[in-house]
């Protein structure tokens, strides 16, 4: 069955209800190649609400979002924007991983437009159910699903906005751009504008 997330969310909204709900979604036909759902993690009074792309292999496997290599990243820049890991509540815009073989391992393909807006009611209710002060959109995939229609970074980045989902919005790159920098100097200078931008979270 293909159709929406819609279909499949509980009665109570509850993150834990959501949580369980989820595993079992079949609103777009990414569920078909994954091993598994790969729900936010975090505390329902989270202050901060991260939104990543999808999830990567090691997350598909794990069924955890973020804790790969790009997950590490972020972890890091957490620390130094000065963000209490646990006031945060992480998640992804789509929650299967999508992906082609090559080989014996699993390329991360990104997802179309129709899988972002099949999956942004399992989203929308996660950011209802935590009501987070501020939301930390991390990329373009995630820009999509919280603003419902795709924009360009380039424009938006470090800027505080407001969606229909949450009054303050920020914008800034996914982590896993930055593992794809090869100079050793420009990922640091990448790395120092991305701490920069997860600070602007902490603004009032």
């Amino acid at each position: 069955m293909d159709g929406s997330a819609a279909d499949f969310l509980p009665r109570e909204k509850t993150l834990s209800e959501l949580r369980s709900a989820a595993a079992s979604c079949k609103g777009c036909p990414l569920w078909r190649n994954a091993t598994q759902t790969v729900f936010g993690s975090g505390k329902s009074s989270a202050k901060f609400l991260f939104v990543g792309e999808q999830p990567g292999d090691k997350e598909d496997i794990a069924g955890k979002p973020f804790v790969g290599p790009a997950g590490k990243l972020l972890d890091q820049a957490l620390s130094q924007a000065g963000i209490q890991r646990e006031k945060v509540y992480i998640t992804n815009a789509v929650k299967h991983f999508k992906w082609f073989p090559k080989r014996k391992r699993r390329i991360h393909q990104k997802p179309t437009a129709r899988e972002i807006e099949a999956c942004r009611p399992w989203l929308t209710a996660e950011i209802e159910a935590v009501r987070p002060e501020a939301i930390v959109c991390l990329g373009t995939t995630a820009v999509h699903a919280v603003f419902g229609n795709p924009m360009k970074i380039s424009g938006i980045r470090g800027e505080t906005l407001s969606s229909d989902l949450c009054q303050r919005v920020i914008v800034t790159v996914h982590p896993s751009s930055l593992l794809r920098i090869q100079e050793a100097e420009q990922r640091a200078q990448a790395m120092e504008q991305f701490v920069t931008d997860l600070s602007n979270v902490l603004a009032e």
